[in-house]
């Protein structure tokens, strides 16, 4: 059994900083379970568009208010505690704050840890 403390996470090379996110990151490739999670905070007023190509990527709101965009329908969907959303066929997608956001985020196949997001909005694919 693994066991990951959030507190015992942030302030190390599993805590990744972006200019509008921090992604600590609680289960990696490493320990070997086929998925990774990160416990995201993005801050208020963020407009961050993603592509994960290589990447399933299931995101549950814990805390704040957003909304995220499907670039492919156009569909705008709200963003509270409780809902989650999964791009789960490569969409492009636009996630946007109102206020201070947290969500746990799952992606398949499992992040190596340092990872961050290219001019596409992608993270590179996973080696081997």
């Amino acid at each position: 059994m693994i066991i990951h403390a959030l507190k015992d996470v942030i302030g190390t090379e599993r805590e990744v900083t972006g200019p509008e996110w921090t992604s600590r990151r609680l289960v990696l490739a490493a320990d070997r379970a086929g998925f990774s999670v990160n416990d995201t905070v993005v801050r208020a007023g963020a407009e961050l568009e993603m592509w994960y190509a290589n990447h399933v990527e299931a995101v549950y709101v814990l805390e704040g208010r957003g909304e995220v965009t499907d670039h492919e329908t156009g569909a705008v969907h709200p963003l509270e505690p409780g809902v989650l959303y999964l791009a789960d066929a490569h969409q492009r997608h636009t996630l946007r704050t109102h206020t201070e956001f947290r969500a746990v985020c799952v992606f398949d196949p499992p992040l190596t840890g340092r990872e961050v997001h290219d001019e596409r909005g992608a993270f590179p694919p996973p080696a081997g």
